[in-house]
Parts: structure tokens; C-alpha cells; sequence
């Protein structure tokens, strides 16, 4: 299966590079914690996210929107710009993303096989995987034959011939 990573794909990365977009005052906890929990999707906080930015897409942009939902209105304006340079740049270079049917993901940047965490909340294999960082726990990565063809594999190889240069195994 192959999706376009444009538009609604790239939105909840952008969470990733702005600050918290949700506001939480001392004396308003309760309410802006109920206010959270009206976006709350039940596959995760990236797609809590998507929500917030959906709603606030349908708002207009409004500031007061923002403020009546406990939301910081300058992280969603800066998302959205960091959105729209994302699908520029993707649209740039044909950019598409792709997932396996085997129950593991390719990544987009090096096309490297990885797959969800042991200790994730999911109980269902989505269709697509925004990843916060990848972890290396499989024991059959330490074989190089496994490795797939990336960029990460040569170096790696290079970090391996270098340590075995110096004797270092």
C-alpha cells in the first residue's frame, strides 16, 4: 500500500517541532484537561493532535477558539506553517510513503524496515506509524545481512570496519 505523505499525513509531525500547543493554567486544570479530552483519539496522541488541528481548521484560525479550548494559538499557526513547508518540500521531490504487509513499516527517509514497540498502547496495526525516535532492541539487526540497504547500513558497516581495524572486536 502507498500514501501520499502531502497534506493530512504530515500534519501530526509538525506537533513535533512546535511547543505544546495545549495550555493548562493552575487555576483552570479540571476544565482545560476536559478540553483535551474532547480531542482525544483513541490510537494516540499524534492523532489527539490531528484532531486539534482539524478543529481548528474549521474555526477559522480563530484566536478566541484557542482560548475558549485551552489551546496556544501561535504552536497551531506555527504547525500549520511547518506543515505547509513540509508538503512544499515533499511535493519538490515526489515524496510518498509506503507500508509493508508484512506488519512492519519502511521509513521514508532510508526506506529501513522497523515496527511498532513491544510496549506500545495500540491493539491494532495502523495503516501508517508517525515514529518519535526508533529503538533498537531486535537481536537480528546486529547481523549486517539483515540490515537493509539504507544509509544507515553504510554507516554502520563503516563504523564496523573502522572498529575492526583497530581491533576493537
Amino acid at each position: 500500500m502507498e500514501r501520499d505523505l502531502g497534506s493530512p499525513w504530515a500534519r501530526p509531525s509538525t506537533f513535533c517541532l512546535v511547543p505544546q500547543c495545549f495550555v493548562r493554567p493552575t487555576e483552570l486544570r479540571k476544565a482545560a484537561d476536559e478540553c483535551k479530552m474532547r480531542f482525544a483519539h483513541i490510537d494516540g496522541d499524534h492523532l489527539t493532535l490531528l484532531n486539534v488541528y482539524h478543529a481548528f481548521k474549521q474555526n477559522q484560525e480563530d484566536p478566541q477558539w484557542c482560548y475558549d479550548n485551552f489551546i496556544n494559538f501561535r504552536s497551531l499557526k506555527s504547525a500549520d506553517n511547518v506543515r505547509q513547508q513540509l508538503a512544499r518540500i515533499m511535493d519538490r521531490f515526489n515524496l510518498k510513503r509506503s507500508s509493508t504487509e508484512t506488519g512492519h513499516y519502511l521509513t521514508v527517509k532510508d526506506n529501513q524496515i522497523v515496527q511498532l514497540h513491544p510496549s506500545t498502547c495500540l491493539d491494532h496495526k495502523p495503516e501508517w506509524v508517525l515514529y518519535n525516535e526508533l529503538v533498537q532492541i531486535a537481536p537480528q539487526y546486529y547481523d549486517m545481512s539483515n540490515f537493509p540497504h539504507c544509509e544507515a547500513k553504510r554507516q554502520l558497516e563503516r563504523i564496523i570496519a573502522k572498529v575492526q581495524a583497530k581491533g576493537y572486536e
